[in-house]
C-alpha cells in the first residue's frame, strides 16, 4: 500500500522564484491544448492580463435563492457585461440571461443534494451535447477531496474531462471544503493537485494567507480564487489583490460582489484589483464614491 508523503513541510521547494513558463500559448499549463480548447480558455481569461474575473452566481443549484440572488433578472444581469466569465446554471441561463449577452460562460456540471444532505454525494448533471446546445466556454464540477463522496466526486470530474476533451470544452474544478476539513495550504495543495493531475484545465480554490504561493506554484493549470463569504468591500479587494500577487490567474466571486450594496461598482473595483494592478484602498476609494454618486449608504 503506497505511504503518505510524510516528508517535512520545510523540506519542500516550490521553486517560487521560477514561474512556471506557458510556451506558446499566454495560460500556465494550457501550451498543448488543442486549438478549440484555448479559443474558449481566452475568451474567459484575458489574454493582456493572462487574468480573469468571473462571476458566480450558482449558488442555488444547492441553496436556493440565495440572499442578493432572489432575482437574478433583477440583480445580476447589470453586472453581467461587467464579467469576464458567468459561473451559472443551466437553468438560470435559459430562463434569464439574454442569448444576445457575449460574456462566456462557464456552466454548472454537477448537482444533487441540496443543503439538507451530504454535499458531497453529488452526479453528473448536465449532458455534454447539452453544453455544446448552450455555446459554452467551459463547464464547472465540485470536486470533494477528504469528502464521504470523495472517489464518486472525483470520477465525475475525469467523466467530465474526458467528454470535454472530446469536444474542445475545458473543466473547472472546485475545490469543495467539508465543515471538518481544515482549510490551510496543506489541504488545498492537496486538493488542486488532485484536480490538476486528473485533467482538470482550471482549478478555483480559496485564498489561505500562510502559504497560498505554495498552492499556485504546485499546480500545473490555472487557479481562480473563490470569493467565500461576505467580507467587508476592503478586505475582499484586498483578499484578491494578495491572491493575484501570490500566482491566481484570477478571481471567481460571488458574495462580495452581488450582496454589495452597489454591485456594479464593486465588480469594477475588482477588475481594477485584478486586471489593473491598483492597490486595494485605491479601489475601494473607486467603490466609495461610485455610492456617493448614487447616493448609496456608506460601507462597513
Amino acid at each position: 500500500m503506497p505511504e503518505a508523503d510524510k516528508g517535512k513541510e520545510s523540506a519542500k521547494n516550490f521553486h517560487l522564484d521560477k514561474p512556471q513558463k506557458t510556451p506558446g500559448f499566454f495560460l500556465k499549463g494550457s501550451a498543448s491544448l488543442d486549438w478549440g480548447m484555448k479559443d474558449r480558455l481566452s475568451r474567459i481569461f484575458n489574454p493582456k492580463t493572462g487574468k480573469t474575473v468571473m462571476l458566480a452566481i450558482d449558488h442555488g443549484y444547492f441553496q436556493g435563492p440565495t440572499t442578493g440572488l432572489e432575482r437574478v433578472d433583477v440583480n445580476i444581469l447589470p453586472l453581467v457585461p461587467q464579467a469576464d466569465a458567468l459561473m451559472l446554471t443551466r437553468g438560470m441561463l435559459r430562463t434569464t440571461i439574454p442569448p444576445t449577452s457575449n460574456t462566456p460562460i462557464v456552466i454548472r456540471a454537477s448537482g444533487g443534494p441540496s443543503i439538507l444532505k451530504e454535499l458531497s454525494d453529488e452526479e453528473l448533471a448536465v449532458d455534454i451535447e447539452d453544453a455544446i446546445r448552450m455555446n459554452v466556454s467551459a463547464l464547472a464540477i465540485q470536486v470533494f477531496i477528504g469528502g464521504k463522496f470523495e472517489t464518486r466526486s472525483v470520477h465525475n470530474m475525469t467523466r467530465l474531462v474526458d467528454m470535454g476533451n472530446r469536444y474542445g470544452i475545458p473543466v473547472l474544478a472546485v475545490t469543495a471544503v467539508g465543515q471538518e476539513m481544515v482549510r490551510d495550504a496543506k489541504y488545498f495543495r492537496l486538493a488542486c493537485r488532485i484536480c490538476a493531475e486528473l485533467g482538470a484545465h482550471i482549478v478555483k480554490t480559496y485564498y489561505v494567507e500562510d502559504g497560498f504561493e505554495t498552492i499556485t506554484a504546485s499546480c500545473p493549470v490555472p487557479i481562480v480564487m473563490a470569493g467565500g463569504k461576505k467580507q467587508a468591500p476592503l478586505d475582499a479587494l484586498t483578499m484578491a489583490a494578495k491572491a493575484v500577487q501570490e500566482g491566481a490567474s484570477g478571481v471567481d466571486m460571488g458574495r462580495n460582489i452581488f450582496q454589495e450594496e452597489d454591485p456594479v461598482a464593486m465588480i469594477k473595483a475588482v477588475r481594477k484589483v485584478v486586471h489593473n494592478k491598483v492597490k486595494p484602498k485605491e479601489a475601494l476609494q473607486y467603490y466609495e464614491a461610485s455610492k456617493k454618486k448614487q447616493g448609496i449608504g456608506s460601507s462597513g
